[in-house]
């Protein structure tokens, strides 16, 4: 998808230009893959395409559509851009009124009164470039309004028309606070007279009412009051209406709405702001509903209104669509406002929703709050801006965005509106005009764009570039195009009818010839066009490749710009062009894939030797001539003693005049200096290329020295003058804590022993208290005792003595 940043620049004129800045770059293949024949078909591939009409422009084997690309490729190959067509698009202002602003309290004519500019423009536009142009919306002040009062007279608005008859003028004083020029209608409706709508028979026909009331003979809709500013007429002619009465409860109300939108002419309706009222306190009939009462043909959205204002066809034509509705009070300006009873408005909110402008007020049991309800919906509705556009032509696309009070923005379906807009306020909008392809024949066109509710609108003519400008010099039946056989136009050949080849120079006859297949091939043992083309015309045209960046030419196809050498994964390692599968390197490379840089910038070390002197620099790279040093510079010796190693002997020597080369010190090359601390060393950041060493000596003290090479290739040593020596460890302390931390442990094992002990005696008593508790003794019965009384039992005792 594309990404879009606005810009807008402050043109001279009374109007701003504003111009799409910063699209997102459209896909180069596009160009290509259109394998677009001629200029005009290129500029239709994208907005970004370009053709070369520079003669010599292609290379052999390369077809015409070549020359279509974006305009970057193009100039990459070789075409100026004085060669290249590229057509932009335009706008025009024709008509830009200024807004209207306050008028202090005087009166202006309707024609002298702007709310939008610019009132006429025209737009070139060619495929895939938009044209943005701002609109600038003003309430006026004192603006006029025609207001039409369309009521429900079935018998259940009988308590409301009371109310209603007294409107005219108390509604009139109100909406003069608002305009001084204020006109009102009044139309009535109730439901088609047929069954099952009504009764037919011919007493209920006369007065539908029961109960001994007096009603009116049933009708669709009859238009009592055109729009006048007499107010106390409505009044008198409302009066006069009588309640009337149906079988069902929808009522006929999209008939009555039909038929006030469309029939402007007995109305009465100006081109000024349009309110339509609709008071009922029922649902309604909508298309397909018809079908009950037998009537099955469509709403044809006409007047069909008599001399009495009566709506004729009710019974002929079924009830409008909501969708046919809607456009026709679009189509007339007219906003609707459904006063309703409470019962019933969850079904006028959804209705509502479809109908862009409309209100939807709740009606009292009476209807007496009806002007209050009037006048928040007029409020409501004229703080509101909704843009809509006439049906746009094939391939043409509009974009919204809306820019409203204290600095919001609005985009996409919002973009179109802007709320809260008081009389004076000023809003407006970008609104971005596309062609995505050209119409048949390159067709002008004309839209309209106005806001919902208000009679005044914008005319965009729309003009398609279809064409270059190179093609209307182009010449017919030129000697260029092979005797004549085609039209020359921005530096190709148009063929015509049953001519093909780059300059036209065969019958579509001749095309798969054998002598010309022949010519085709480099060699009798090739393949036609190195099998990377078609022979057409005794001449190869080269295949296209899927990448549009790829591309295969040559008088037999031989030659491409992707099977060069390749280095690091790129053609010609991303420093030169393959050409013919050959690299052609950029300045200051080299190689079969420019891969060999001659800068030897690169091979310059830290100080600023050539590769350390211990190499020479080849394609940017240094080749050691040492193999034990390597690295960018051949700084690196993984085998080499280290600098702080190889220099730690002379060190000692120079510095402290000890160490093995004591004797053999004067063999060193180089002369130390001494500093007081370690930090007094020089320091990386002074010195190029330094390093700082930390070796031991025999006496196992630390020494500290830097060693570097100066610009005279001279080594430069500093040695600390006091090395670091350990000092001998103090015997007493250590042994006096051995055995501090003997005592301490054997006194720790000791208090760990007795608190264990402690631990199981308790333990132990515990268990035998419990034993203890649990013991049960008899102390009643010793059991060594032995009682001294004896008993004895007479064998005898209880017998009876036998009689003597």
């Amino acid at each position: 998808m594309l990404k879009m940043d606005l810009k807008y620049i402050l043109c001279t004129g009374l109007i701003c230009c504003c111009m799409w800045y910063g699209l997102a770059q459209s896909d180069p293949s596009e160009c290509l893959k259109a394998n677009a024949k001629s200029c005009g078909e290129c500029i239709q591939a994208g907005r970004n395409c370009g053709w070369c009409t520079k003669i010599e422009f292609l290379q052999q084997g390369e077809a015409n559509s070549a020359r279509c690309d974006d305009i970057e490729s193009l100039k990459m190959r070789g075409c100026s851009m004085q060669d290249i067509e590229n057509p932009k698009g335009s706008q025009r202002v024709d008509a830009n009124k200024e807004l209207t602003g306050r008028t202090s309290g005087e009166k202006v004519e309707l024609k002298d009164i702007t709310q939008i500019r610019p009132q006429k423009l025209t737009l070139k536009l060619r495929s895939g470039e938009p044209q943005t142009f701002p609109l600038y919306f003003k309430r006026a002040e004192d603006y006029p309004i025609d207001l039409y009062y369309l009521m429900d007279l079935s018998f259940s608005m009988k308590d409301d028309l009371e109310n209603v008859k007294k409107l005219g003028t108390e509604l009139q004083i109100e909406m003069g606070k608002i305009t001084s020029d204020f006109r009102i209608g009044f139309g009535s409706f109730v439901d088609k007279t047929v069954m099952p709508y009504i009764s037919t028979t011919p007493a209920k026909r006369k007065n539908p009412c029961t109960n001994g009331e007096v009603c009116t003979s049933p009708f669709s809709y009859k238009n009592v009051l055109s729009l006048t500013n007499d107010g106390s007429k409505f009044n008198e002619l409302v009066s006069n209406q009588t309640i009337s009465g149906n079988l069902d409860s929808p009522e006929g109300g999209f008939d009555a709405i039909m038929q006030v939108a469309v029939c402007g002419e007995k109305i009465g309706w100006r081109n000024v702001t349009r309110l339509l009222v609709f008071s009922t306190d029922a649902g309604f009939h909508f298309a397909g509903d018809g079908k009950l009462g037998g009537i099955v043909l469509p709403n044809d959205g006409n007047c069909h209104l008599d001399t009495q204002g009566l709506y004729t066809m009710s019974d002929h034509f079924d009830y409008p669509s909501i969708a046919h509705l809607v456009q026709k009070l679009s189509d007339n300006n007219i906003q609707p406002i459904f006063a309703v009873t409470e019962e019933f408005k969850g079904v006028y909110k959804a209705l509502h929703d479809l109908i862009p402008k409309s209100e939807v007020g709740v009606l009292s049991s009476n209807s007496s709050n009806v002007i209050k309800l009037i006048l928040d919906a007029y409020h409501a509705l004229s703080s509101e801006v909704i843009l809509e556009n006439s049906k746009l032509p094939e391939g043409v696309s509009i974009h919204y965005t809306a820019y409203c009070k204290n600095n919001t923005v609005h985009t996409g379906e919002n973009g179109r509106k802007c709320l809260g807009i008081q009389i004076g306020d000023e809003v407006s909008f970008n609104i971005s005009i596309t062609a995505n392809k050209c119409p048949n024949n390159g067709e002008k066109a004309t839209i309209q764009i106005k806001p919902l509710g208000f009679n005044e609108k914008v005319e965009v003519n729309l003009e398609f570039i279809c064409e270059c400008d190179c093609h209307n010099k182009g010449i017919a039946n030129s000697p260029d195009c092979h005797q004549g056989n085609g039209t020359f136009e921005c530096g190709a050949c148009r063929c015509n009818k049953g001519r093909i080849g780059r300059f036209c120079e065969c019958s579509t006859d001749e095309v798969n010839s054998e002598d010309m297949d022949a010519s085709c091939r480099k060699d009798n043992a090739s393949l036609i066009c190195s099998d990377n083309g078609d022979c057409i015309c005794g001449e190869c045209v080269c295949k296209k490749r899927e990448n549009p960046n790829e591309i295969i030419s040559g008088k037999y196809c031989e030659c491409d710009n992707f099977n060069c050498d390749r280095s690091n994964g790129l053609i010609c390692g991303g420093n030169g062009i393959c050409k013919c599968r050959v690299c052609e390197c950029f300045p200051n490379y080299s190689g079969n894939a420019c891969d060999c840089s001659l800068d030897n910038s690169t091979c310059i070390s830290k100080n600023l030797q050539m590769c350390n002197g211990r190499g020479h620099c080849e394609c940017g790279r240094c080749k050691c001539t040492d193999p034990k040093f390597q690295g960018p510079a051949c700084e690196m010796c993984p085998t080499c003693p280290g600098v702080c190693t190889e220099h730690k002997d002379c060190v000692q020597c120079k510095a402290f005049q000890k160490g093995p080369k004591k004797d053999t010190c004067d063999q060193c090359e180089f002369e130390v200096k001494l500093v007081k601390k370690q930090e007094d060393l020089p320091q990386p950041g002074q010195v190029p290329s330094i390093a700082h060493c930390k070796e031991k000596d025999e006496d196992d003290c630390w020494f500290y020295f830097s060693y570097s090479v100066n610009d005279q290739n001279v080594p430069e040593v500093h040695v600390t003058e006091n090395p670091e020596c350990p000092q001998a460890p103090d015997i007493i302390p250590i042994v006096a804590g051995v055995v501090a931390g003997i005592v301490l442990i054997g006194l720790a094992l000791l208090l760990i022993w007795k608190l264990l002990m402690i631990i199981h005696d308790r333990r132990e008593f515990a268990k035998f208290e419990k034993e203890k508790m649990n013991a049960k003794w008899d102390t009643q019965e010793n059991p060594i005792y032995k009682s001294p009384i004896n008993k004895f039992k007479n064998p005898n005792y209880g017998r009876k003595v036998a009689s003597l």
